[in-house]
């Protein structure tokens, strides 16, 4: 009797966690000494953070607090994408922060590819934003999950729906 196991390899983010982690900075920044009377400020958006400052080295601090506050959540920092320093209205700048959620299709090849490489008799299948891994040996699903943790693939990955 040959059963067939599987799991999923996604890439999610917990929303109240960003939010949470937000609000937190924003707190932080409020708060701080070295921000007072300045026009820095955090913003989050529909799959976005938005990042305000006066200046360059300020809006540097604004995303170093951002990056602790979601460490301390667990949010990996691979999820965000940051984009180019732009001038503001005011005298200040702000960056766009987007928020990764899925396995892009290119990576999704990568991982398929990796895992073909590693001659294990198992089955790779790319579903939408998510790789499915199916073979009949619970150890060898657990060989491919191990494996892919070693590896950097620039998006945080887990595994679900292991069975």
């Amino acid at each position: 009797m040959a059963s067939e196991h599987s799991f999923d390899i996604v890439s999610k983010l917990d929303l109240q966690e960003v939010k949470n982690a937000v609000d937190q900075a924003m707190k932080e920044i409020g708060q701080r000494f070295d921000f007072k009377g300045s026009a820095s400020r955090i913003s989050l958006d529909e799959g976005h953070i938005a990042l305000v400052s006066d200046d360059n080295a300020k809006l540097q601090s604004v995303v170093r607090v951002l990056q602790e506050r979601m460490v301390k959540r667990g949010i990996s920092l691979k999820a965000l994408d940051y984009g180019a320093v732009e001038g503001a209205s005011g005298g200040t700048v702000r960056q766009k922060v987007t928020l990764v959620q899925g396995v892009a299709s290119d990576k999704a090849r990568k991982i398929v590819a990796d895992i073909k490489g590693m001659k294990i008799k198992v089955q790779a299948a790319i579903q939408g934003d998510q790789v499915r891994v199916s073979g009949k040996k619970l150890d060898d699903l657990q060989a491919i999950i191990a494996h892919l943790q070693a590896q950097d693939y620039g998006v945080p990955l887990q595994f679900e729906n292991y069975r």
